[in-house]
């Protein structure tokens, strides 16, 4: 029942393709001025041509709408702009949400597409689903309640278009509280191949929303499979054991929210399950050792198992640099 959509370069008229028929409910709406647009003050010229680019989504009924706005906005005022945004519906979504994404589509004639189903799938389902259907071989992950540094694509691209070899490009990641006056904390992550596969053997080398990859090379590895929690770190897994190579710009591009439920969800008895499920699938496929399971699994589950307010501290002391306020600079 998955149904997908999209607006028409050459006219404002929606142009359906049924999958399969969908019960979903639609909303139409009227658009607002107060949308970002391509052709609005905030796009800054590109300083180099570079290929187009699709962004990948998903979105579902929990999403705040003032978050997806802001996300929106910093997509489309990218110094180099994509040439697609896919969103995919996870489920039934809020009619604010509905509102949201008829406003930016209506006033973003061609730009984006949409694919909808009516229950909530999950992220890795959300994307298997999403990243066939992009336009474009290049492909920006987002997350709807993240936000992006205004030449996040172009720096990315630059890499993949200087680095034919390089199949996937991340970046640090800044974690913040309410608004980007606020960091919290500094995701380090290691630069080169060598060092990001010596390190993904314990952690996930990448933050899922800073990524820009090559969609040949997600499908060639299996695309998005059934991980959940863990669909980018078993991506990376599957991609490395085909021989593709990555690459994490030394830069804070993406700047992720952080609050006390984040640190929760990492700590929650499903959360611990599904860890063990991945490593456990991970040591039956042969990509950990029986040392390396144990190694990685056990660290991982102590710190599932503390309190809340333990685990936030080991996150931000531990595993996290400190930021510095933009007050403070």
């Amino acid at each position: 029942m998955v149904q997908t959509y999209g607006t028409d370069r050459s006219s404002s008229r929606h142009q359906k393709t049924s999958i399969r028929d969908s019960s979903e409910e639609c909303y139409e709406l009227t658009p607002e001025s107060t949308v970002a647009t391509k052709e609005s003050p905030q796009m800054r010229e590109a300083s180099f041509e570079a290929a187009s680019y699709s962004v990948l989504m998903s979105v579902y009924a929990k999403e705040s709408s003032e978050n997806l706005r802001s996300c929106l906005d910093g997509i489309i005022g990218q110094t180099v702009p994509p040439e697609e945004i896919c969103i995919v519906k996870d489920g039934l979504l809020t009619r604010e949400i509905e509102k949201v994404l008829s406003e930016y589509d209506s006033a973003n004639a061609g730009l984006f597409s949409f694919v909808s189903y009516p229950e909530n799938r999950g992220l890795w389902h959300a994307l298997r689903i999403g990243l066939p259907l992009c336009r474009n071989e290049l492909v920006m992950r987002m997350d709807t309640d993240d936000l992006c540094v205004p030449d996040r694509a172009e720096k990315e691209l630059a890499v993949l278009a200087d680095h034919p070899e390089i199949s996937c490009v991340g970046s640090l990641v800044t974690e913040f509280v309410g608004d980007m006056t606020h960091p919290v904390s500094i995701v380090e992550l290691p630069e080169k191949q060598q060092e990001i596969l010596r390190f993904g053997k314990w952690r996930c080398p990448f933050r899922h929303p800073t990524l820009v990859f090559r969609k040949s090379a997600v499908i060639a590895a299996g695309n998005y499979q059934k991980m959940p929690f863990f669909e980018d770190y078993d991506l990376f897994i599957r991609m490395a054991a085909t021989g593709f190579e990555f690459y994490n710009i030394q830069e804070s591009l993406v700047w992720i929210r952080a609050s006390d439920d984040f640190f929760a969800r990492r700590g929650s008895v499903a959360y611990l399950r599904k860890m063990l499920h991945f490593r456990r699938t991970c040591l039956k496929r042969g990509d950990l050792s029986a040392f390396g399971f144990v190694a990685s699994t056990l660290p991982h589950a102590v710190v599932c198992l503390m309190p809340n307010t333990l685990r936030k501290w080991v996150y931000e002391k531990l595993l996290r640099a400190p930021a510095v306020r933009q007050d403070q600079d």
